[in-house]
């Protein structure tokens, strides 16, 4: 093997990108809901489904060494890495790019809160709207530029979930008040048991016609 062959095998693992991600383990989780007193904001909470998923962003993003990963692609957390990405601006700035709201249509910003613990409990995100939300559109495409293997596993209000990835990034929440999101529902339930009465009522006018002959 030649010493440029050599060098350019050796740049080619320790580059972070899609060959260094670890998409196979604990899948990245979304929460999404709605803000009870301000029916415009949608809040969504990001959570890294595993520790070395948060040192290979970091290092996608400049915020860690690339000498973080090793040259066969293992990866360390240390708890110093949570404290180096979580503040950071490129941080949120890549959370804002890759999440993305609308609201009935219509594009809703996005803030991104200081997170207490990124390692344990995610980081959240408010986005605010033009006005209250009946329907939010929230797409998700984090950590499928490292590789497009990676998933998040969604929930919503009412227990709703759904699986966001690649080629399947955008999801539609009903995020109304519960009679709102439930009126269909609550509709077909009604619509049953006033059939349910209609079809009684009608066996036992026939048995009380067969027992009149």
């Amino acid at each position: 093997m030649t010493a440029g062959l050599a060098a350019a095998l050796i740049a080619l693992f320790t580059l972070p990108g899609p060959a260094a991600a670890h998409p196979f383990g604990d899948p990245q989780t979304v929460a999404i809901d709605a803000d009870p007193a301000r029916p415009e904001v949608v809040h969504v909470r990001w959570k890294a489904g595993g520790r070395d998923d948060l040192v290979l962003l970091g290092v996608f993003l400049g915020l860690l060494p690339k000498d973080r990963v090793m040259l066969d692609g293992a990866v360390f957390y240390r708890d110093a890495d949570a404290a180096a990405i979580g503040p950071s601006g490129r941080f949120a700035a890549y959370l804002l790019r890759q999440i993305t709201v609308t609201g009935d249509g219509r594009a809703c910003p996005g803030t991104v809160r200081p997170p207490a613990d990124l390692a344990r409990g995610g980081v959240a995100i408010d986005f605010t709207c033009p006005g209250p939300v009946g329907t939010a559109t929230v797409a998700v495409r984090t950590l499928t530029d490292l590789n497009p293997a990676y998933q998040t596993l969604a929930t919503g209000p009412a227990g709703e979930r759904t699986v966001y990835r690649q080629g399947a990034d955008s999801h539609d929440w009903p995020l109304g008040p519960a009679p709102e999101r439930h009126l269909g529902r609550s509709a077909a339930l009604q619509i049953g048991l006033v059939v349910g009465v209609l079809l009684a009522a009608v066996l036992v006018i026939r048995k009380i016609r067969k027992g009149a002959r």
